[in-house]
């Protein structure tokens, strides 16, 4: 190897280090299974990805897999087709779910749950 050719490796390695940019933040929201997906690069080149549905979100970060191509691209490939389908299997295994606990509508107040006589009704403020 001569000094020229070291030389270039090394501009090559600075120039493809993807750390030293800052990136023009970019966010592509669109419609999934009946829910909101909003795919985020930001400025350092990190991905995030945020899905809601039914009121559940979740959000999953992934790193920047082809730096030097535009976001839409990516998206319009698949490069982030895997972290998608993850994050929208997961918020529709928690919508699936039950608590054994906790029931919408059927939560009793904690006075009544405890079997308190010092439950303040509405006739009592009056």
């Amino acid at each position: 190897m001569d000094v020229a050719s070291l030389f270039k490796k090394g501009v090559e390695k600075q120039l493809l280090d993807v750390d030293d940019y800052i990136f023009k933040p970019e966010r592509i929201d669109m419609a999934v299974d009946n829910g909101d997906l909003s795919c985020v690069l930001n400025s350092d080149g990190s991905v995030n990805i945020f899905y809601t549905k039914e009121g559940i979100t979740d959000v999953r970060a992934a790193a920047r897999k082809h730096p030097f191509t535009a976001f839409d691209t990516e998206l319009h490939h698949g490069i982030y087709d895997d972290v998608i389908e993850d994050i929208v299997d997961s918020v529709n295994d928690i919508i699936s779910s039950h608590s054994k606990y906790f029931r919408i509508n059927k939560t009793l107040p904690m006075a009544a749950a405890l079997g308190s006589n010092n439950v303040i009704t509405d006739a009592d403020k009056y």
